[in-house]
């Protein structure tokens, strides 16, 4: 057997074995329809657009909070632990997929209140418009994010990774919104008939 010559990983790249981590994600990534990836992908960027400077782990929870002088932010730290005048508004819980997608569910504050589902409204509204002018949907893929710090970036590099592994297993990379939306309407069509 061979003895590894560094076996602490001293001297070893934070970034390529980031990234290293990320491209192997399961090669068998689900075929996903457009209603699916657009879904994914606006909850995922909502996220992702949040400031944190820790590795998220898959299938673990994260929370993410709002305050008002400096926006959004995902913490390992539960609201229970800390108070609103530290943390701010509790958003809700965050989950990574093993695919690098993200879930919210929302709390039963910010699900009540007008003024942060406007806010969410018209980022939707604004994804939309960017999805239905898009040549391809590829193109809203994250695949740099100058603004993003390193495990941001990391993240954003493995959903767009993630998500174009999927719509090229259904057919629909390098189509548009509207031709995706085609497709999903020939199969139903197909399977009515």
């Amino acid at each position: 057997m061979a003895k590894n010559p560094n076996p602490q990983g001293k001297g070893g790249s934070l970034v390529l074995n980031t990234l290293d981590a990320h491209r192997a994600l399961p090669v068998t990534l689900p075929p996903k329809q457009i209603d699916q990836i657009s879904a994914e992908l606006f909850t995922s960027l909502f996220v992702l657009e949040s400031k944190f400077r820790f590795k998220p782990v898959p299938g673990q929870s994260y929370f993410l909070y709002r305050r008002p002088a400096s926006g959004y932010w995902l913490a390992l730290t539960p609201p229970r632990m800390m108070g609103e005048s530290v943390a701010g508004q509790f958003i809700g819980i965050c989950v990574l997929r093993s695919d690098m997608t993200w879930t919210l569910n929302l709390s039963e504050s910010a699900a009540n209140d007008a003024d942060f589902l406007d806010e969410l409204d018209q980022k939707k509204r604004a994804f939309d418009h960017r999805l239905q002018s898009a040549e391809q949907i590829d193109d809203l893929l994250p695949v740099y994010e100058r603004g993003f710090d390193f495990y941001r970036r990391a993240s954003a590099f493995a959903l767009a990774y993630s998500l174009s592994r999927s719509m090229k297993r259904s057919g629909i990379s390098g189509l548009s919104y509207d031709s995706a939306r085609g497709l999903l309407a020939d199969d139903s069509a197909r399977k009515d008939s």
